[in-house]
């Protein structure tokens, strides 16, 4: 009993690095710090054909690129939206196969949502993702694991915008952010209410001419984490 304790919580001591502030301080590059003048705009949970497009649009008007984080089980039904955002200049990533987390798999299981997804980003679009970020942001032992055998290099984030709240606005997002949006930083919003309150998504896609200006204004670069300055595999 006392080893299968012991190993359970081995498999689990990861999601420690889900709580933000501890990540920050120990693993900092876990938690997407990068380059001093550069900011990372990162995208959770879709692609959505009912919203995404939308995403593209406006990134598009502020001349901005970013990386989205996809399920695998969405990228399925949407291959030509993926397409149209890796030909936008945008960057894929794997988010897993479904939002279940990675926590509640064994190793197996973790491998296969990574590989599966992994392999259906890079034959919708001819480009293999380098970059993975589990449903919540809960990390295991599996998972980290998996991503070293499969050349993906785990990112979580440093700023939110709590985006995927009923009550959150274009305004609530801005003002989450602002106490973490500076050099380095990598910010997540998600471009999909596939687990968020229905329409949450709108309050990002409102934020973004905003955060954009407000990026300019500091001297900073916004764009996607191949532009970050992470390190690679």
């Amino acid at each position: 009993m006392a080893l299968s304790a012991t190993a359970g919580l081995t498999y689990g001591l990861p999601s420690l690095a889900t709580l933000r502030r501890l990540r920050l301080r120990v693993t900092p590059a876990l938690a997407g710090v990068g380059a001093g003048d550069h900011v990372a705009l990162t995208f959770d949970d879709g692609p959505d054909p009912a919203s995404t497009p939308q995403f593209l649009d406006v990134l598009a008007e502020l001349d901005v690129r970013s990386t989205f984080f996809v399920l695998g089980s969405l990228l399925e039904r949407s291959p030509s939206l993926a397409r149209e955002m890796v030909a936008a200049g945008h960057e894929l990533a794997v988010h897993g196969w479904d939002h279940r987390p990675m926590l509640l798999r064994g190793p197996r299981s973790t491998r296969d949502q990574l590989v599966r997804t992994r392999d259906l980003v890079a034959e919708v679009t001819g480009r293999t993702p380098r970059f993975v970020r589990p449903p919540h942001g809960i990390l295991s032992a599996g998972l980290l694991v998996a991503a070293r055998d499969l050349e993906l290099t785990p990112v979580l984030w440093s700023a939110w915008g709590r985006d995927w709240t009923a009550e959150a606005t274009p305004r609530s997002v801005l003002d989450t952010l602002a106490p973490d949006l500076r050099g380095g930083a990598t910010v997540l919003l998600h471009d999909c209410d596939c687990t968020s309150a229905p329409g949450a998504w709108r309050s990002a896609l409102g934020a973004l001419p905003e955060l954009a200006a407000r990026c300019d204004d500091a001297g900073l670069r916004l764009g996607p984490l191949a532009e970050h300055g992470l390190r690679g595999r």
